[in-house]
């Protein structure tokens, strides 16, 4: 895979049409499914709830027919990442000095409970960036904002404008393989003016002196964009969400239900676990 391909490894915000059971659930059924899941995974501590946290994400993998190496991408990318997360929740963080001593060094000290915490972390943030990403695979991005919409329509009696933020949801998520697809057009512009870009060599902090270059002019680009959707969508009269009607009317089936309580009752497992 080339060095520039960069849409290629984000899979968050990338939807894959199919006709699988998770591809014909409720939008609305999906996103609770999802929060149920962010809040007990958030809420773990062991890793054999993770263990079967990871489980429950590779069943949903297989039954909406992902290729794993395909889901796999984003946590590939990410790994340098989470590494480095790891190294200072076993070495810096105080409330890790617990267990037996296994290393120690000035002000260093390497403990079990410190290991296992940076365990639990870097299976925390996997799991996490899995079941974001399943939920994105299967959901459209218009599914997704209705569903949210529906979701907090409720709360417009307390003042919270559902519609603006199921807009905000979606054009961020949108915005994702938009930015992926502006940093590799930035990288191959520096590469054909004689920047060093790609190669094996140097490591991780070679990749990241490489990038260093792309966040200013990717910024700004992504506030030149945002500013030409506000204009447009104030030359087109966009005035929120004050009287309009809904389009796509969603009803809840009997499988829906049933794959909530199933997903709601593996999370409790989770947490108790």
């Amino acid at each position: 895979m080339s060095e520039f391909d960069f849409l290629g490894q984000v899979t968050i915000g990338q939807y894959l049409p199919g006709d699988s059971p998770l591809h014909r659930m409720d939008p609305r059924a999906k996103l609770l499914m999802a929060l149920a899941w962010i809040a007990a995974v958030v809420a773990c501590r062991s890793l054999l709830g993770m263990a079967l946290a990871a489980l429950a994400v590779a069943a949903g993998l297989w039954v909406a027919r992902i290729p794993a190496r395909f889901a796999l991408r984003s946590v590939w990318r990410a790994l340098p990442f989470l590494a480095l997360l790891a190294v200072l929740q076993v070495l810096v963080m105080p409330g890790n000095r617990t267990g037996a001593v296994l290393w120690q060094w000035w002000i260093v000290t390497v403990t079990t409970g410190g290991l296992l915490a940076g365990a639990l972390l870097v299976a925390r943030f996997v799991v996490l960036i899995l079941a974001i990403s399943l939920l994105s695979f299967t959901t459209g991005t218009n599914d997704l904002m209705h569903g949210l919409e529906h979701l907090l329509r409720p709360l417009q009696r307390l003042g919270l404008p559902a519609h603006e933020l199921a807009l905000t949801f979606d054009i961020a998520l949108r915005s994702v393989p938009l930015l992926a697809l502006e940093a590799e057009r930035l990288a191959k512009a520096q590469a054909s003016r004689g920047g060093e870009f790609g190669g094996a060599k140097g490591g991780a902090i070679r990749r990241v002196q490489q990038a260093l270059p792309l966040l200013v002019p990717l910024f700004l680009g992504a506030l030149q964009r945002a500013e030409r959707l506000a204009l447009a969508m104030e030359a087109r009269g966009y005035v929120g969400g004050r009287g309009r009607t809904q389009w796509v009317a969603l009803r809840m089936r009997s499988a829906d239900y049933v794959a909530l309580a199933l997903v709601l009752g593996i999370a409790v497992a989770v947490v108790l676990v």
